[in-house]
Parts: C-alpha cells; sequence; structure tokens
C-alpha cells in the first residue's frame, strides 16, 4: 500500500511539474514573441530561426548524451507531416496575429480553444462529453471573449482575420496533435525534434508565398544590415529561440499527460501572468472594460480547472476507457495522470 501511494504521489508531482513548466513558458512566450516581432518585423523568418534552435538544440543534445531522441525516417516523417503542417499553420497564424493585434487580443482568441477542443475531442475523438459545470466553465469562457470583442476600440479587420484563422489552425492542432501523440509511438524528444524539423523544412515555402524573402534579402543587401544586427533584436529573437525550444518540450509532455481540452485550458489559466507583464510593458493594451472580459474568460478557466478535478460541486468524474496500449488521458490525469513515453 505504501509503495503504491508512493508511486502516486510521483506521477502527481511529475504531471505537475511539466503542467507548471508548459504554463510558464506559454505565459512568457506570448509577451517574448511580441517583443521579438516588434523588434525583428520579419514572423516567417523569426518561426524558422525558433524550428532552427529547437531541432538543432535537440539533435546536439541527443549527441552529448544529455537526452534520447528516436531517429529520423523517412516512414515516420511521412506519418508525422500532416501534423507537423498543422503545427506550422498554428505558429505562422499566431505570429501574424501578435504582428497586427495586441496580446490582449491573442489571449482571448487563445482563450475560446477550450470550447471548440471540447466539441472536437467528443465529436471526433468519442471522448466522453464535458459534465455540465465544466461545460458551463467553458461557456463563461466563450462569454468573456464575446464581451471583450464588443468593447474593443481597437478593431482592425486584418488583425481579426489572422485572429480567426489562428482560432481555426490552434483548434485542428491540439486535438489532432493529441491524437499524433497516442498513437505514433515517439517519445517526447522524438516529437519535438520531428516537429521543429519538419516546420523548418515548410519554412521557406510559405516565406516565399508571403513574399517575406523581398524584404529580407533587401534589409541583408542594406549597409546597416536593418534589423539583423540591432542589439534588442538579437536578445529578443534569441530569447524567443531558447523559449520555443523549452516550449516544445513541456508542450509535448503535457499533452501525453492530460486530455486535449485540459491542456488547452491549461494555456489560458497561465495568462493570469501574460496580461500583467502586458499591462505592465506595453502602453496598447485593451481598456479597463476588455480587460475586466479578458480576465472572465481567464476566470472561466479557472472553474474548467476546478470542476474536471472535483473542486466545484459535484460534477461527476470523467471515465478513463482506453486500454493499456493507449497514452490517452482523461480531464481527471491532470493530477495524476501516468506520464509514457517521457
Amino acid at each position: 500500500m505504501a509503495s503504491i501511494r508512493l508511486e502516486a504521489s510521483k506521477q502527481v508531482y511529475a504531471t505537475s511539474s511539466l503542467v507548471i513548466g508548459y504554463a510558464l513558458c506559454s505565459s512568457l512566450l506570448a509577451v517574448i514573441n511580441k517583443f521579438a516581432i516588434t523588434k525583428f518585423n520579419y514572423p516567417g523568418l523569426l518561426t524558422a530561426l525558433q524550428y532552427l534552435t529547437s531541432a538543432l538544440g535537440v539533435w546536439v543534445l541527443g549527441k552529448l548524451g544529455f537526452l534520447h531522441h528516436d531517429r529520423f525516417t523517412v516512414e515516420m516523417a511521412k506519418k508525422f507531416l500532416p501534423a507537423a503542417l498543422v503545427f506550422y499553420l498554428a505558429i505562422f497564424t499566431n505570429t501574424n496575429l501578435l504582428r497586427h493585434a495586441n496580446v490582449d487580443t491573442f489571449i482571448v482568441f487563445r482563450s475560446l480553444t477550450p470550447l471548440l477542443v471540447a466539441i472536437a475531442d467528443t465529436t471526433f475523438r468519442k471522448q466522453p462529453c464535458p459534465s455540465k459545470m465544466t461545460f458551463l466553465s467553458l461557456i463563461i469562457i466563450l462569454g468573456g471573449a464575446a464581451g471583450y470583442v464588443a468593447t474593443d476600440n481597437g478593431f482592425s479587420l486584418t488583425a481579426y482575420s489572422w485572429a480567426f484563422a489562428y482560432l481555426v489552425t490552434i483548434t485542428t492542432e491540439m486535438v489532432y496533435i493529441k491524437h499524433m501523440v497516442t498513437n505514433l509511438g515517439l517519445n517526447t524528444w522524438g516529437f519535438v525534434f520531428y516537429n521543429n524539423l519538419l516546420s523548418l523544412m515548410m519554412a521557406p515555402i510559405f516565406w516565399f508565398l508571403t513574399g517575406e524573402y523581398v524584404d529580407v534579402f533587401a534589409a541583408m543587401a542594406s549597409s546597416s544590415g536593418g534589423d539583423f544586427f540591432e542589439p534588442n533584436a538579437f536578445f529578443a529573437v534569441s530569447l524567443s529561440c531558447v523559449f520555443g525550444l523549452l516550449i516544445s518540450f513541456f508542450g509535448f509532455a503535457a499533452r501525453k499527460a492530460i486530455s486535449a481540452t485540459a491542456f488547452t485550458v491549461t494555456g489560458v489559466v497561465n495568462k493570469f501572468l501574460t496580461v500583467a507583464i502586458n499591462v505592465s510593458i506595453w502602453d496598447k493594451h485593451a481598456t479597463p472594460l476588455g480587460l475586466l472580459c479578458l480576465l472572465l474568460t481567464i476566470i472561466g478557466g479557472v472553474l474548467y480547472q476546478q470542476s474536471v478535478t472535483g473542486g466545484v460541486g459535484n460534477a461527476p468524474k470523467q471515465v478513463d476507457n482506453t486500454n493499456a496500449n493507449d497514452a490517452e488521458t482523461d480531464e481527471e490525469k491532470l493530477i495524476s495522470g501516468k506520464i509514457s513515453g517521457v
């Protein structure tokens, strides 16, 4: 009995550590990426540098024996390619959203994803329907987001077009990559390596499709070197690349530990820190009423966390109906789930 309790406590600690690590990286990365895109206005090149850092970092650390990742094979790359494409589109739309809108707008649309992911999980992945309290918390998130949009006096068609594109791609990415994580059998660093390497290979295609290469070549040809050798830009890009590697690991590890919906809502709750930092350092943020609506979406995320772990009312627990060969976990395993493949 004592050994069982010790094992359970280790599982709780491991799962909690991964979720906290992902939350911290996600909270800081939104602000860091906004800072980077402000100082280095080349979103395609910025994301390519992040992919390069992550893929190269995993490869080097693997060669040095600090970690183990699955070796690259063409067969596995073909299987993983659709997930990498969805991931790339999510990051691409995310970066362009931050380019045209403030961090608050990004957070609101990011906050809408738990509701859509919950519906997609139930519809396409045959997961149990959310409890009444869980669904209510997701509706609160939706209400807060709607209130923010209604009070946004800085409404821009370009910004909101990227926002809706981001909402569609991030919802697809959350559900589809969760499916890949639980079925391909790669370890965590293997997923990080494949995801970033394949995304790096796709980067030049979008680089040319968007015409960004013209601006980059023009900046490189200028006598001053454009933004490339400006100290603040170099620091911002370097910081975003380091956090890109960190969130790759914590993101895939957390996906293995918790459900797609719980993983998504974790990204909503940690935005408390993002909002505080954003209000402190940027002059372009939401109005007081907009911030109130923004906080309402985050409160909805907190209520969701409580409802799926039994902390609110008598919300029924989700049932894990997977077999021993399936790494899928339900919402309750946010706290007590076993992490496989890490």
